[in-house]
């Protein structure tokens, strides 16, 4: 594309000239759907400030089906929903209250702590409706981990939208392909959803220290390596690399500059402190979190 200059790597072997790891992510099956995660994995924790990766859908709620997950905690990480089909519905304990629809972001910012829910409203349970997506956290600075929550809408016109012969990169976060995104983080993030056109190609540049490849849907090629969906390629640093569309593509740049130290991660819980995480796991139990306005009668207890 004209407009995505881009230079690949020498002609090789992917996996050894441009591919770090690889990542299948691990699948369960929630009855109505499935959900894939690729991160956070054992070979890899992190890239950039990617702690968490889930792909859900896609799938179709059937009459009265929908998502129900029931207010929970979060301390030390901002949670970014982004949708490719459907709608959820999002209450967090300031006070939020905001639908999510695809090519939208929804960035929750937990600092210090914030509980929140998901759950598909009741004008869309009644004929059932399609649901696909991805959720993500991102680990905060350790100066910032105890700033105060936060959260943040953005509707589709807001995000950059670069476009041409049918390839299209939206872009969520951080900066590409000369365009910023309007989305405030607190750490160098670059998430950018893709739709390549089969035979078109769009270059992924070195300028990010972290990247990686998730791949929704399609067949991709690097390096003269072809990757099916459902793998995250985590790149190598310090190479341009030009990912080609086999077919049809649908996949996710992600990545940014390496985190500030490493973070333990446990259940909802993100910190570069364990003892901060044994104090949230306390907190939630004995009931010093705050409620979500409109949804305080149900919630999710702390794992034994």
């Amino acid at each position: 594309m004209s407009f995505f200059p881009g230079k690949d790597p020498p002609p090789g072997n992917a996996t050894a000239d441009a591919i770090d790891l690889v990542v299948v992510p691990r699948s369960v099956d929630l009855g109505h759907f499935a959900v894939r995660r690729a991160l956070p994995h054992a070979r890899r924790r992190m890239v950039g400030p990617f702690i968490f990766l889930d792909h859900f859908g896609p799938a179709e709620f059937r009459s009265g089906q929908g998502i129900d997950v029931r207010p929970h905690p979060h301390i030390g990480l901002a949670t970014v929903t982004y949708l490719f089909d459907g709608e959820i519905m999002h209450r967090d304990s300031l006070g939020s209250a905001a639908a999510i629809r695809p090519g939208e972001v929804n960035w929750m910012t937990a600092g210090r702590g914030i509980v929140h829910s998901e759950r598909t409203a009741p004008e869309h349970r009644r004929d059932g409706e399609p649901i696909h997506g991805l959720q993500c956290w991102v680990a905060l600075p350790v100066a910032e981990e105890e700033r105060a929550p936060g959260f943040a809408h953005h509707d589709i016109a807001a995000l950059p939208l670069i476009s041409e012969n049918g390839t299209t990169v939206r872009l969520v976060s951080g900066s590409i392909f000369g365009q910023t995104s309007p989305v405030e983080t607190l750490w160098e993030t670059l998430f950018a959803d893709a739709t390549i056109a089969a035979g078109d190609a769009i270059p992924f540049d070195a300028n990010t220290e972290e990247r990686a490849l998730y791949i929704v849907s399609g067949e991709v090629e690097i390096a003269g390596e072809r990757f099916s969906a459902g793998r995250l390629l985590i790149l190598r640093p310090g190479d341009p690399i030009t990912v080609t569309a086999v077919n049809e593509a649908h996949a996710v740049l992600l990545g940014g500059a390496a985190m500030d130290g490493p973070r333990h991660i446990w259940w909802n819980f993100v910190s570069s402190r364990k003892e901060r995480i044994e104090q949230a796991k306390a907190d939630w139990k004995l009931a010093r979190f705050d409620t979500v306005p409109g949804d305080e009668t149900e919630f999710i207890p702390l794992p034994e």
